[in-house]
Formats: C-alpha cells, sequence, structure tokens
C-alpha cells in the first residue's frame, strides 16, 4: 500500500512546492501588491481642511514599509537557496511567462468589452480564449462547453438569483 496522499497530507514534491511558494512567490506577490498600494495611496484626493497630504502619509509609509521588507526577505530567499533558484527558473519559463502576459491581455480586452457586448458572449470569449491557451486546441468540445456553461450559470445566479445587475 503506497502513501497516502491527501490536502492535509505532506509529500516531498507538495513540501518541496510549498517551500518555493513561501520563499519566492509571497515575496513577489507582496512587492506587487505594495507597489500597487503605494500608486493608489499618492493617487488619492487632497484633504480639503488643514495638511492637503495627511490623508496619504500612512497609506505611503506602510505601502513602502511592506515593499522594503518584501524585498529583504526575497532576496534573502535567494541568497539561501541556490537550489531554489533553479525551481524559479523554471517557473518562469517561456510557456509559464506566456500564459501570465496572455493572461493580462485577455482580462483587459474583457473589462474594454464588457460593457458594450454583455456579460454572458464577453464571459465566454473570456474564457474560451483562457481555456484555449491553457487545455490547447485538443480538448476545444470541453472548452467551449465549460465556456458555455460557466457564463450562462454564473449570468442566472448572479442575474436572477441574487437580483445583480449585469450589462
Amino acid at each position: 500500500m503506497g502513501p497516502i496522499k491527501g490536502p492535509f497530507i505532506f509529500t516531498n514534491e507538495r513540501r518541496e512546492m510549498t517551500l518555493v511558494f513561501n520563499k519566492f512567490i509571497m515575496p513577489l506577490f507582496f512587492i506587487v501588491l505594495s507597489i500597487a498600494f503605494l500608486i493608489g495611496s499618492i493617487m488619492l484626493p487632497d484633504a480639503p481642511l488643514g495638511n492637503p497630504n495627511a490623508p496619504k502619509y500612512f497609506p505611503e509609509v506602510i505601502s513602502v514599509l511592506l515593499l522594503f521588507f518584501s524585498v529583504i526577505h526575497f532576496i534573502q530567499s535567494l541568497i539561501k537557496n541556490q537550489e531554489a533558484i533553479e525551481e524559479l527558473k523554471q517557473l518562469l519559463k517561456k510557456r509559464t511567462l506566456t500564459l501570465i502576459g496572455f493572461t493580462i491581455v485577455i482580462s483587459i480586452i474583457f473589462s474594454l468589452i464588457f460593457e458594450r457586448i454583455g456579460f454572458i458572449i464577453s464571459m465566454m470569449i473570456f474564457l474560451g480564449a483562457l481555456l484555449f491557451v491553457v487545455n490547447g486546441p485538443k480538448k476545444w468540445i470541453t472548452n467551449i462547453c465549460v465556456a458555455v456553461l460557466f457564463s450562462l450559470i454564473s449570468w442566472f445566479i448572479f442575474g436572477y438569483l441574487l437580483e445583480v445587475s449585469l450589462p
């Protein structure tokens, strides 16, 4: 009988992926989050009374500190784990970066066409495009079925059951 696998049983493979996630992905996530938070805090409107920049001080300081400590954590992880650097390089291969770039582009297109052509059609296009890139054209029937069914079911749930107005 082989080892038991499940969501709470840590196999060596799962333990390694958890270590890579904790050491590299999380600091990168917090670096991006702190930059976005810093940009958002810089764009805050000026206060009408008193110091016009007063509402900006606290979020700017917090975002700069988060950025600083996230960069330090990431650099420490790189220095300590030369073996994990190879795993990070493998994560950043061309296929992964292509998927990330395509997801960003298709998300922007989705946000631009959402109100013009409506929820159902834009969601079908969005999901269909993502599924074709991830699963490939060999599973075109599955991709189309998932895109259509998910769009219709989510439209039914939000539009009828929750009475949320969708374009």
